[in-house]
C-alpha cells in the first residue's frame, strides 16, 4: 500500500461524510459536485492554506507537522482511532520501507500457558492482519478448528468473508464483517508493506463483493471490548462480551477473551460447549455428532 495515495484517499473519504451545517459553515442550498465538505473548506476550518491541503489531499509528499495534522483531524470531525490512523499515514517514511516478515509471528511459551489455563471460556491471541496465532479448545469450538488449518488460512479476515457458514454463525453479519474491515484497514495503516496484508486485500476484493466495498469506505476501527451475538449450531444463541488487550511485549498482538453474563442462558451455552468438547473423540479425533463450527 501506498502510503501517500492512502493518505489522500483516506482524507477525500473523510471530508465526504461531513455537511456544512455539521463543520459550523453556511450552506447556500445549490447543488454540490463533490458529497460533503470543498477542499477550501476544510483548508479554511483547519487554517491553513487551500494550496497546502490540496497538495496533501493528492498525496504529495509533506513534512506535515503535529499543530497542522491536529487542526485537519478536528477539521474532519475525527475520532481517537481515525486521528491516529492520519498521523500514521503522514507520518514521513524513514529511509527505504521494510517489507513486513511472511512467517507466522511467533507466540510466547507464557501465553500459550495462559490459553491453556483459561479452560472455560474462548480466547485467543490474535496478531497482524488478524491471523489467529494461538486459541484455545473453546475458541475453536465456539468459531473453527484454527490448529487445523494451514498458517495462511488461520485469518479471521478471509473467514468471515470466504466461510459459507460465518454469515449464519454471526447473529449481526454486517456490523461485525465491517467492524473487522476497518481494523484491517487501521493495520494497513500501521503495515503498509506487508504483501501478505497486500495479498489478502487482494483476494478478497476480487472474491467478496462486500469486502470490496467495504474497503473502499476507509473506515478504521480499533477492537478493544464490546459484545458478540452468535447462533452456535451446537449450543444455539449467545450473547458474549470481549475484551481485547494489547501485549505490552508485542503490539502487533492481542488477547482476546470472549465472556458471558454471570446467570444468564449464555453462560449455560458456554457450559454445555465446554462439556461437548469434552465428549469422547470418535476415531477422528472429534467428539460424538461433531459439526465444524466455522467463522471468524
Amino acid at each position: 500500500m501506498d502510503r501517500n495515495t492512502a493518505l489522500g484517499e483516506f482524507l477525500r473519504s473523510r471530508r465526504a461524510r461531513i455537511t456544512p451545517r455539521q463543520a459550523g459553515l453556511p450552506d447556500d442550498g445549490g447543488p454540490r459536485r463533490v458529497p460533503g465538505l470543498r477542499r477550501e473548506e476544510i483548508a479554511q476550518l483547519a487554517g491553513v492554506s487551500v494550496d497546502y491541503y490540496v497538495r496533501l489531499e493528492r498525496g504529495r509528499r509533506l513534512n506535515v507537522s503535529e499543530t497542522v495534522l491536529d487542526a485537519i483531524s478536528r477539521a474532519l470531525r475525527l475520532d481517537p482511532v481515525e486521528r491516529a490512523h492520519l498521523f500514521q499515514l503522514a507520518k514521513p517514511a524513514a529511509g527505504r520501507p521494510r517489507r513486513t516478515a511472511t512467517r507466522p509471528q511467533p507466540v510466547r511459551p507464557g501465553l500459550r500457558d495462559l490459553l491453556r489455563i483459561i479452560e472455560h471460556t474462548p480466547a485467543l491471541v490474535l496478531g497482524r492482519r488478524l491471523d489467529v496465532l494461538a486459541s484455545n479448545p473453546m475458541a475453536r469450538a465456539l468459531l473453527t478448528d484454527f490448529d487445523a488449518l494451514p498458517h495462511r488460512e488461520r485469518n479471521l479476515v478471509r473467514f468471515m468473508f470466504r466461510d459459507d457458514t460465518a454469515r449464519s454463525l454471526y447473529t449481526h453479519w454486517d456490523t461485525h464483517a465491517q467492524d473487522i474491515v476497518a481494523s484491517l484497514r487501521r493495520d494497513a495503516g500501521r503495515h503498509p508493506h506487508d504483501p501478505l496484508l497486500a495479498e489478502l486485500v487482494g483476494e478478497l476484493s476480487i472474491a467478496d463483493e462486500d469486502f470490496r466495498r467495504w474497503w473502499a469506505d476507509q473506515n478504521v476501527y480499533r477492537h478493544t471490548h464490546g459484545s458478540k451475538h452468535f447462533h452456535h449450531p451446537i449450543v444455539g444463541p449467545l450473547t458474549l462480551h470481549y475484551e481485547s488487550l494489547t501485549l505490552p511485549a508485542d503490539p502487533d498482538q492481542r488477547l482476546s477473551v470472549y465472556t458471558a453474563e454471570a446467570g444468564s442462558s449464555s453462560e449455560e451455552a458456554l457450559r454445555l460447549l465446554a462439556a461437548w468438547i469434552r465428549q469422547p473423540e470418535t476415531s477422528h479425533g472429534r467428539p460424538a455428532g461433531h459439526r465444524t463450527p466455522a467463522g471468524p
